[in-house]
């Protein structure tokens, strides 16, 4: 897998993440924890890609 690709991916991932986030937070009920948790995978995406980026 190219380097692009990886990035475009990773990318996708954390768009979908972002959406995932999104809906919970308007979903009355939903989980303080799981929400957390999202948001920390997404983080550990965004940091992924700009270490590709990077170099």
């Amino acid at each position: 897998m190219s380097l692009s690709s990886r990035i475009e991916e990773l990318q996708r991932k954390h768009d979908d993440l972002d959406r995932q986030v999104a809906e919970e937070q308007r979903r009355p009920g939903s989980s303080d924890f799981d929400i957390s948790e999202m948001k920390k995978r997404k983080l550990r995406l965004k940091e992924e890609i700009e270490s590709l980026k990077a170099g």
